[in-house]
């Protein structure tokens, strides 16, 4: 093959002489190739005929009467610059050879040595063809390599979205181990608080009916006032273990149908008393809402538990809002805290506070885990509420942003009953049976401050009452609760969580008929007349003067006697 075609060799010949044409036809009969050659002669016809693909080869002569070869050289070069061109003339010198390479001519040859005819056209043949091959190779090459990119980039796509694949499957696989630990370490941990809670239960039982029988035998006020402090540390004690037992699910509950708006309602005054008025206070509650399953008095201490914490993480001021809704919870469970799929009611609580941060998340519901200072929490409260909300059937779900806030959601166990919810009534306490008229009265001590509490109830019992103690507000509370037959309230006013004022305000509201005496340490008396202090005789300054506490509890007590009032509890729960 001499063309790039396989028919016969297709030539552009630019010659005026007849007679030079025939001689180089002559010459390319020993191609021993057929050939065809299209004769031209002036610029126009030249110009027409050399079109790309039109021809394998053009020889042109360097001088015409109207026509130059250098011209035709351009022309060629413009229109087919892939066909070889070759310059055969008579008087083409060696410089003006040279220069006709140089503009683009693949070779010459003079007509003088015609013979070297066959031999540039087959090489001017073959470099064409070169060039042809290299040139379709470079396409095939270029194809390739543009093939090549789509194909890296569709595969580089499709790995990373498998390795996203399994950075997903890894991410579920982590946050399901971490859950499954943090489930078996919290487990682990209430069965040891569990087991500890009981066994120190039975302790403080030894302890506390021990006490009442030497309470009979020992006559002098002094063993009287030790044992009275061993009592109030076995109360303690038993507090401690209440709370214990709260959060290892193993907590006495009462679960009766709750209307819970009619619990954040009524709780209202006692929420904005215990958060301060720098704090405002905002509900949501869902007019359809369900009735819960649960126990109505720990609600209560879970909500208000949750409203302390909220206040707590708002360091001025800032919104708490608490929330009611109707709840389908669908999808599996995440961590041990969350509720399982089912139809729950909803309360949350949330603030604008602080937030909190991924390692403070993970151990939030740990019992004795606590980011506040030292005595100012206890670490139980969340822990509490964790171990009750699991135990009455429902879950938590904590939602939280460093710098915004922190949502605390409580899911709850519906009534599939849907009567409507009616208040419960606690039975009356006549406290003429448990403290019979000529005993001595009864007096609860509530401060946060160990030392101080010890000073007020020593002086309390040497002054002949029986005392109780408490070292918080909640834990007033819950004492009455257990025990409403009290005669007098000594509130210390300045207390971390719920404060004095605080607290006044929910047993005046839950026992309307116990009085209540302030122990303060603050020189304006603005904030005490506000929670109720009446005059002077109302609260006891501290440090205590001469006689003037058991002067005031005495005053207090008498007005009591004089109104013929004795204590009988008729709260009602909703």
């Amino acid at each position: 093959m001499i063309g790039p075609s396989a028919g016969p060799l297709r030539i552009l010949h630019l010659e005026d002489s007849d007679l030079d044409a025939e001689l180089i036809e002559a010459e390319l009969e020993t191609l021993g190739h057929p050939f065809a050659i299209e004769r031209v002669m002036t610029r126009d016809a030249f110009a027409a005929a050399a079109m790309p693909g039109r021809h394998d080869l053009i020889l042109a002569d360097y001088v015409l009467p109207t026509f130059d070869g250098v011209s035709a050289l351009g022309i060629a070069r413009a229109q087919c610059p892939d066909t070889p061109f070759i310059f055969c003339s008579g008087t083409l010198g060696e410089e003006v050879a040279v220069e006709a390479l140089k503009n683009g001519a693949t070779d010459y040859v003079t007509k003088q040595r015609l013979d070297r005819m066959p031999r540039t056209i087959v090489r001017a043949l073959a470099e064409a063809r070169a060039r042809h091959e290299k040139a379709a190779a470079q396409t095939a090459l270029n194809a390739l390599n543009e093939t090549l990119e789509l194909r890296i980039e569709q595969r580089t796509r499709e790995l990373a979205e498998a390795n996203a694949d399994l950075k997903r499957e890894i991410g579920e696989r982590e946050r399901a181990e971490d859950a499954l630990r943090l489930s078996q370490r919290l487990e682990a941990v209430g069965q040891l608080t569990s087991g500890v809670a009981h066994d120190f239960n039975n302790l403080l039982t030894v302890i506390a009916g021990n006490i009442e029988f030497l309470e009979r035998a020992v006559s002098d006020d002094r063993s009287k006032r030790r044992l009275a402090m061993i009592k109030g540390a076995a109360q303690r004690g038993a507090n401690l273990t209440a709370q214990l037992l709260a959060f290892s699910r193993r907590q006495r509950l009462e679960p009766t149908p709750v209307g819970l708006n009619q619990t954040v309602a009524s709780m209202r005054d006692l929420l904005q008393s215990s958060i301060g008025g720098a704090v405002r206070i905002e509900t949501a509650l869902q007019t359809d809402l369900w009735p819960a399953l649960v126990d109505a008095t720990q609600i209560e201490l879970v909500i208000l538990n949750l409203a302390i914490n909220a206040r707590d993480a708002m360091a001025v001021g800032g919104t708490l809002a608490i929330e009611t809704a109707n709840v389908m919870v669908t999808g599996p469970q995440t961590r041990p805290e969350h509720p399982q799929p089912g139809e729950y009611v909803m309360v949350s609580v949330s603030d604008t506070g602080t937030g909190m941060k991924p390692e403070v998340l993970s151990r939030v519901f740990e019992p004795f885990f606590t980011t506040k200072e030292v005595g100012k929490g206890s670490g139980l409260g969340l822990a509490q509420v964790f171990g009750f909300v699991k135990q009455s059937g429902g879950g938590i779900r904590i939602d939280t942003v460093l710098g915004e806030g922190t949502s605390i959601k409580v899911y709850l166990p519906r009534v599939r009953d849907d009567g409507a919810v009616t208040p419960v009534a606690s039975p009356p306490v006549d406290c003429a049976i448990s403290h019979p008229p000529g005993s001595k009265p009864v007096v609860l001590v509530v401060d946060d401050d160990g030392d101080v509490r010890e000073v007020t109830t020593t002086r309390l019992a040497e002054a002949g009452y029986v005392v109780r103690e408490a070292a918080s507000g909640l834990q007033a509370l819950a004492s009455l609760d257990a025990d409403p037959c009290v005669d007098l309230v000594v509130l210390d006013f300045a207390m971390p969580g719920m404060n004095g004022a605080e607290a006044a305000i929910e047993i005046h509201k839950r026992w309307p008929a116990t009085p209540v005496l302030f122990v303060t340490g603050y020189a304006d008396t603005t904030a005490l007349m506000r929670a109720g202090a009446v005059g002077a005789d109302g609260f006891v300054q501290k440090p205590f003067r001469d006689g003037e506490l058991e002067r005031k509890v005495a005053a207090a007590l008498s007005v009591r006697s004089s109104a013929g009032l004795r204590l009988v509890s008729d709260r009602t729960r909703t």
